[in-house]
Order: C-alpha cells, then structure tokens, then sequence
C-alpha cells in the first residue's frame, strides 16, 4: 500500500498536470481577491451614498 502512494506521488510530481492545476488554483485565488476587494469598495461607497440622500429626506 505504502510502494503503491509513493509510486503515485513521484508520477505527480513528474507530470506537468500537477504544476498546471496549482497555477490555475492560484489564478483563481487571486481573481477571487480581486473581485472581494471590488465588491468590498463599491458596497462602502454604495452607502456612503445612500447615508447622504436618507440624511438630506430626513
């Protein structure tokens, strides 16, 4: 069992496909930081906003 995961291993570690998920893993990670931190900025002034319209009807 121990020969079997350790042959595995060794052919992940030779094949491309390994490197080439890990790549595309972070791409993803970092697109995703990206969008967070948008999403995060649009909604802070989104109600920036809407604070200054409720505060002039008040």
């Amino acid at each position: 069992m121990l020969v079997r995961i350790s042959q595995w291993l060794q052919a992940f570690r030779q094949s491309e496909k390994g490197a080439t998920a890990i790549e595309y893993g972070l791409i993803a990670a970092l697109i995703a930081v990206v969008i967070i931190g948008g999403v995060t900025s649009v909604g802070t002034n989104l109600n920036v906003k809407f604070n200054t319209i409720a505060a002039i009807f008040n």
